[in-house]
């Protein structure tokens, strides 16, 4: 699963994919610039290998900035924040018997979440 989260409105844009290699990244990160047109986007990222690498993908777009979390710091990155609220609210305690179960899961709770999205207030 890929995720980004809108920092203006808390809401999730979220995909699967069977693999989580660096083309299913650029995939997702296609699909993040065709929703946001004409639009600066500042991405924050882990340290994931496929994160790295990118270079000719942003020279071809270069309204997008990535910004890497330290080692160590994922509660820097507000959609790892996301990640712990997904786990603990919905799939902690659960169990499927398929991936397109749990898939669908993952999506109602995602449509459920930015249907009461509401950025993170840092304290």
């Amino acid at each position: 699963m890929f995720a980004a989260l809108e920092v203006a409105t808390g809401k999730i844009i979220a995909t699967h994919s069977k693999r989580r290699r660096r083309v299913e990244f650029l995939d997702f990160m296609n699909s993040l610039t065709a929703a946001f047109p004409n639009r600066q986007l500042h991405v924050n990222l882990d340290n994931l290998n496929t994160h790295k690498k990118n270079e000719d993908w942003l020279k071809a777009h270069r309204n997008v900035k990535f910004h890497f979390a330290p080692t160590s710091a994922s509660w820097l990155n507000q959609v790892e924040v996301w990640f712990s609220i997904l786990q603990g609210q919905s799939l902690s305690g659960t169990s499927f018997t398929s991936l397109k179960q749990l898939r669908e899961h993952i999506d109602a709770y995602v449509n459920a979440y930015n249907d009461k999205a509401q950025p993170f207030v840092w304290t």
